[in-house]
């Protein structure tokens, strides 16, 4: 008579079947709208079994929460982490960070069936700006202060997307730079 002893969560296949299916739905993502995509379509894409996706997620909605939430969520370290750094340092590592996630960002930047991803990222860029923005004085007084942020966290998140999308050819470094500048300007 054997004992079957429970598989840890860190247990390298668990993570390795993980990454297969967080892969397999980016892929598909990038090839459908999120509403033609089946679980059917992750497994095989994954060379996994549906009850391995049902094991680790609840549905497809929920593992396209928990990928967003788990890039946003590193995204916040990269902004704790460069937090006495001028936007144009702090920049440097975001743009890295997207860079290394190119294809998870610029599919769901670009993707018609995802849109949920666009608004979360600008909420959370918003959210990161919020302590920067001063309205009382200096180049930005009198401005409004939500209008100033939605201005500035929608520019940032389209020139992600058009640098990640092909819009602009400039390398890694040089967008960060320049859009370092433009914020260290402004803010």
């Amino acid at each position: 008579m054997s004992v079957s002893k429970s598989v840890p969560k860190w247990d390298r296949r668990v993570q390795k079947s993980q990454q297969a299916i967080k892969n397999a739905f980016i892929a598909l993502l990038s090839e459908k709208n999120l509403d033609q995509i089946t679980i059917q379509d992750i497994s095989d894409r994954a060379n996994v079994g549906r009850r391995t996706i049902y094991d680790h997620y609840v549905d497809k909605y929920d593992l396209l929460d928990k990928l967003i939430e788990e890039h946003i969520q590193e995204l916040r370290k990269l902004c704790e982490a460069a937090a006495d750094l001028t936007f144009a340092e702090g920049n440097l590592m975001w743009f890295k960070y997207f860079e290394r996630h190119a294809s998870f960002f610029s599919t769901l930047l670009s993707s018609k069936g995802a849109p949920v991803f666009r608004q979360q990222l600008l909420e959370f860029v918003i959210e990161e700006l919020e302590g920067e923005m001063d309205v009382s004085q200096g180049i930005n007084q009198g401005l409004s202060r939500e209008l100033t942020l939605r201005f500035f966290g929608a520019a940032i998140v389209e020139i992600v997307a058009a640098w990640l999308t092909k819009g602009l050819t400039e390398p890694t470094e040089v967008i960060a730079e320049q859009v370092g500048i433009l914020l260290d300007r402004n803010f």
